[in-house]
């Protein structure tokens, strides 16, 4: 049986946590910035988690993380 690839893409965008969970980076704070809150902006800062329904896809990218 050949060893699966991990996707390289998803790699570099998600990890997995300690419970099994995959952290991602949160989207929306790269550009237009001046309209958006400081609060907004700063809560945006933190690390989130991938939906539960896209969850299985993450592990389907990468089977060894």
């Amino acid at each position: 049986m050949p060893k699966i690839k991990t996707n390289r893409g998803a790699a570099k965008r998600f990890r997995k946590t300690g419970s099994g969970a995959f952290k991602c980076g949160q989207s929306f704070k790269r550009h237009i910035l001046t309209k958006k809150s400081t609060k907004r902006k700063r809560q945006l800062r933190r690390p989130t988690h991938v939906h539960p329904s896209d969850q299985r896809m993450c592990e389907r990218m990468m089977p060894y993380s």
